[in-house]
């Protein structure tokens, strides 16, 4: 869980993820969970927090039933597919959530 500080302390990254989330043409559940994921799991170094972005933004997705592919995820938010990748799995465990196996 994170506090109402986070949101305001990382205000340009939840604008990020809404107008990536705009061009995935994800709803309003996805953006919600994706948000919340970010926010829960906002690393502390600047650096990581465009691929921890994209795997919640996918997470998020994933969560809401509206599947994007890693490529198009990273595409949006302007990362690799690795990115996404090597991350989306270990975000959705950290946040109680159990990763799909396929």
């Amino acid at each position: 869980m994170y506090r109402a500080r986070d949101r305001v302390d990382n205000e340009e990254w939840v604008a990020r993820l809404t107008r990536a989330a705009d061009g995935l043409d994800l709803d309003t559940e996805a953006r919600s969970n994706a948000v919340d994921l970010f926010l829960s799991n906002v690393p502390d170094e600047e650096r990581s927090k465009p691929a921890v972005a994209a795997a919640s933004l996918y997470a998020g997705a994933l969560i809401a039933g509206e599947e994007r592919s890693q490529g198009s995820v990273a595409a949006a938010m302007d990362v690799t597919r690795l990115s996404v990748q090597t991350r989306w799995k270990e975000l959705l465990a950290d946040s109680g959530f159990r990763p799909p196996e396929w």
